[in-house]
């Protein structure tokens, strides 16, 4: 088997756009998970348990369940009852509600690390809740969770060839795509994981970069 550079310019411009909406996918995805993930959390520390006991199932539930078996439901479940969307968007509602009960943990982590001298001054002070929530509290927990949000971005990253399965052409789809129409597979495989190893490896450096200096 000799390698073949000819098929790998063959294969580039399908590789870049792939890489888009790879991109695409994991800012899309991330923005989703980190907002809901904190509105599950906030929505945890409600003092209602008629809030908090559907919450809680819900993001068991999506936690514990495969986010291949999620993207099936969504993509050729959810249409059948008359809700449909494209297939990029489907998976980045996928992505980002998966990861958004992974996120809320990680809200949760750094809400409850605020030390309780915090919330004592907030209320001395006569805070009203929602100013004590966005100028006190929320800043604090935001600073200790940004390593572990960044781990979750890598992992995101790592997750979104599985939008191959609902016809979405990201990096790996595109590969696959090009290597059955041409039987060339080393190539475009070998160029999709060395994309994978240049993107993660410098994004996991910025991870541990931030979390050695906001632990300083």
């Amino acid at each position: 088997m000799t390698w073949d550079w000819g098929a790998v310019r063959d294969f580039m411009p399908f590789f870049w756009d792939g890489l888009l909406v790879t991109l695409q996918a994991l800012a899309l995805g991330s923005l989703i998970s980190f907002t809901l993930g904190l509105v599950w959390a906030l929505l945890m520390r409600t003092p209602t348990r008629w809030v908090r006991w559907p919450v809680g199932v819900v993001t068991e539930f999506v936690r514990d369940t495969p986010l291949l078996v999620q993207l099936f439901f969504l993509f050729y479940v959810l249409p059948e009852w008359g809700i449909a969307a494209s297939a990029l968007t489907t998976g980045v509602i996928a992505i980002g509600l998966h990861y958004s009960t992974y996120t809320m943990q990680v809200y949760r982590a750094g809400i409850e690390a605020v030390p309780p001298g915090q919330w004592e001054a907030a209320t001395a002070l006569s805070l009203p809740l929602r100013r004590t929530w966005t100028s006190v509290v929320l800043p604090q927990a935001v600073r200790r969770v940004v390593p572990a949000l960044g781990n979750y971005v890598v992992a995101m990253l790592k997750d979104t060839p599985l939008l191959m399965t609902i016809t979405v052409l990201e990096m790996l789809g595109e590969a696959r795509l090009y290597s059955q129409e041409h039987f060339q597979f080393t190539e475009p495989l070998t160029v999709i994981g060395v994309a994978f190893i240049v993107i993660s490896f410098p994004a996991s450096l910025v991870v541990r970069t931030l979390e050695r200096r906001l632990a300083s």
